[in-house]
This record gives C-alpha cells, sequence and structure tokens, in this order.
C-alpha cells in the first residue's frame, strides 16, 4: 500500500491520522467522532479478541454486538500482539506516521510497551496524544474505570432516581460519552495550536473529571452554598414545575422556566388560579411548595391522555413532552427533518446497516460515504503491508 492507494477521505479532518489503541466506549466514540469529521482512524486490535465490546451482546450483529458498531463505523482494524517485538514494532510505525494518538490502556501502560507520550514525541513531535483512564494518572491510576463505577463513586447515582428509592446509574453509559466528547475538544484544540507552534500535546483525560465538569449546577450547588444535592427523580432542584406528571395515559414532562409560562400551563389546565395563589406565584414558592403544586396539576391533567396535553400546552408556548421510547424519538427527529440516520456501506459499496448520524449539521454538508464497522483485522494485510514499508 503507497499513499496513493490510501482511501479518500472528505471532511474538515482530511488528511489527518489517527492511531486508536482504545476500545470499550470512551476511546472508541471519540475516534469516531474524529472519523466522522474526516480523519482516517486505524483501530489496533488484540488478534483473536479484538475489542472488548465485539462480544457484548445480545444484541447482535454482523460485526459481533450491535454496541461495537455504535463507536466504530468509518475505521480501518488491524489485529497486532503488541506482547510480540515485530507487531509492537509496526504499532511504533503508526505512532510514529499519526497526527493523533488515542489510548485507554492502564495509566502507564503505553509506556511500559515503548509506546507512550515520551518514546512517541521523540520520533513525532507533533503528535496530539491523548490518554483516556478512570480516575487519571496519579493517586487514582490503580482504579478500574467502568462507567457504573465512576457514576457511583462520582455522585451522579446519589442524585439519579425517586427520592425515596435507591441510587440508580443513567440509561446508557453517559460518562464514557461524556468523556469521548472532552477529549475530542481537546484532540481539535490540540491541532488547531500545532498550526502555529508545530508541536503536539499530551492530552489526560478520565471519566471522573469529565464526570464533574458535567455536574455544573448539582457540583455548584456544593461548592457555592454548601447543598449536598439528593434524587428528587424527574424533578428540578431549583425549578418547579419542571418534572414528569401523570396524565389519564401514562405520564408528560413541563418544563415552566419562567413564570408565564407557569401561568400559560395553568391556564390550559384549566386552573388559572393557581397563578395568583400566594404559594405558586414565583418559582421559588413553587420550588418549596412542590409537594402540594403536583398534585393540583395532575388533578387536572388526568382528565386527557399526554398526546392531547402535548398538542395544547405546545400550541400555548409550555415546553412539554410526553415520555417516549427511543423509537419514538427517532420517528421525532425524522419528522422534524433532523434526518438522524445514516447508512453505512461494505467494500463493496452496498449499504449494509442504518446508523444514528453524527450529530453536527455541517453546510456545506461533508459527503464522505460512511464505512460499516470494520470485522476484526479485516485491513491487516494492507496496513501491515504499509506499516512495514
Amino acid at each position: 500500500m503507497t499513499a496513493a492507494d490510501l482511501p479518500v477521505a472528505h471532511g474538515p479532518l482530511a488528511g489527518i491520522l489517527v492511531a486508536d489503541f482504545s476500545r470499550i466506549l470512551a476511546g472508541p466514540l471519540a475516534t469516531m467522532m474524529l472519523a466522522d469529521l474526516g480523519a482516517r482512524v486505524i483501530k489496533v486490535e488484540r488478534p483473536v479478541t479484538g475489542d472488548d465490546t465485539r462480544s457484548w451482546g445480545p444484541p447482535h450483529s454482523a460485526t459481533g454486538s450491535t454496541y461495537f458498531d455504535s463507536v466504530n463505523r468509518n475505521k480501518e482494524s488491524v489485529c497486532l500482539d503488541l506482547a510480540d517485538p515485530a507487531d509492537r514494532d509496526l504499532a511504533r510505525t503508526l505512532i510514529a506516521r499519526a497526527d493523533v494518538v488515542v489510548e485507554n490502556f492502564a495509566p502507564g501502560g503505553m509506556d511500559k510497551l515503548g509506546l507512550g507520550y515520551d518514546e512517541a514525541m521523540t520520533s513525532n513531535p507533533g503528535v496530539v496524544y491523548a490518554s483516556i483512564s478512570g480516575f487519571g494518572s496519579a493517586g487514582g491510576r490503580d482504579l478500574l474505570g467502568y462507567d457504573v463505577i465512576v457514576q457511583a463513586l462520582g455522585g451522579l447515582m446519589s442524585i439519579t432516581g425517586e427520592t425515596h428509592g435507591p441510587a440508580l446509574k443513567t440509561g446508557v453509559a453517559i460518562v464514557d460519552v461524556l468523556t469521548a466528547k472532552d477529549a475530542v475538544a481537546g484532540v481539535l484544540a490540540a491541532l488547531l495550536q500545532r498550526q502555529t507552534t508545530g508541536r503536539g500535546a499530551l492530552l489526560e483525560v478520565n471519566l471522573l473529571s469529565s464526570l464533574q465538569g458535567a455536574l455544573a449546577n448539582q457540583a455548584q450547588a456544593f461548592l457555592g452554598a454548601g447543598v449536598v444535592p439528593g434524587r428528587l427523580g424527574n424533578a428540578h432542584p431549583s425549578i418547579a414545575p419542571y418534572e414528569s406528571l401523570e396524565c389519564a395515559d401514562g405520564q408528560i414532562v413541563v418544563a415552566c422556566g419562567n413564570d408565564a409560562q407557569f401561568r400559560r400551563l395553568v391556564a390550559v389546565l384549566g386552573s388559572p388560579q393557581l397563578s395568583d395563589d400566594p404559594r405558586f406565584m414565583v418559582n421559588a414558592l413553587r420550588v418549596t411548595n412542590r409537594a402540594v403544586l403536583v398534585p393540583l396539576l395532575e388533578q387536572q391533567l388526568r382528565h386527557q391522555d399526554s398526546a392531547e396535553w402535548q398538542r395544547r400546552l405546545t400550541a400555548a408556548g409550555v415546553p412539554a413532552g410526553r415520555v417516549g421510547t427511543i423509537a419514538d424519538g427517532i420517528a421525532l427527529a425524522d419528522s422534524l427533518g433532523l434526518e438522524p440516520i445514516i447508512e453505512v456501506f461494505d467494500s463493496t459499496g452496498v449499504a449494509v446497516a442504518t446508523q444514528v448520524r453524527h450529530p453536527i449539521t455541517w453546510n456545506p454538508p461533508i459527503t464522505r460515504p460512511n464505512s460499516a464497522p470494520p470485522l476484526l483485522g479485516q485491513q491487516d494485510a494492507q496496513l501491515r503491508d504499509w506499516l512495514a514499508h
């Protein structure tokens, strides 16, 4: 394989080569986002087993699992045994040629293999090297960084769930997703800085810091006012009503961010007098008296189903939405013209699956074709030849 044989990339990151030594979710999602933006991503996997998520199922797919598929499109896969000196030399060559390296070995793991940042910058001073871990490379270097563990230790579970129920994790590995987005932001900033300095950078991203950065108002309630937030179910700690409410057939979520929206809400519900009630006249009072307010709202809401209330409240300028499924959400995005689904293609150009698209819409659009997640070692022969020459 020569430079002329390399796949043609499209998008703002065309010409950027990413060496992906990551697995599971945070790292692979970060590198897929870079690939969606036009970078060429070479995914380095263990022989035989590959990325852990290839075996995570059900549900299953042609590549092994839908979990793997969700974060690995637009990549090429090569199997390298990093314990083998010859394969490790190929990995070293890949790093020397890369613009970006992403890895999520245990802290220090790549250094032990001679593939860490200090070694990389010697042969490639412009490399942007992103190391992703659970708890950083200092005191938390020996802690195992799985998303659900970080949700527990970092406090997210303590504010998720019903008030008198158990602490709960979120319905998706949200800390991994947040960490991936932080990693992408860092990589893009480092690539921009490199245009001026000619130098790369070492970026350390960890799940705990990404979670804490995303706790926003909840973390600041503790730091700024000494309040340790607890669980409120679907309610908001500082706004009311801003929560799920029961209708005749299920729940609707209402989000009244100001007093005017509250007045419109109670007018639609047929209880306009509530806006003049001294317990509910301003938001702070509604938060204090939430336990009294919610039953009064639900008493009216139970007269009709959630779809009808959504229609009426939305028409009146009250933020409201019935609680739907993921399928409902995708259908909504499609109906709004957001084009949430893309097709991915095999090496022959045949569409083999659909996936959720990259969330940014570009104008003019990025026109790159989307390739299906690679089979394990699918590009072994070509990539080994390229790295050996």
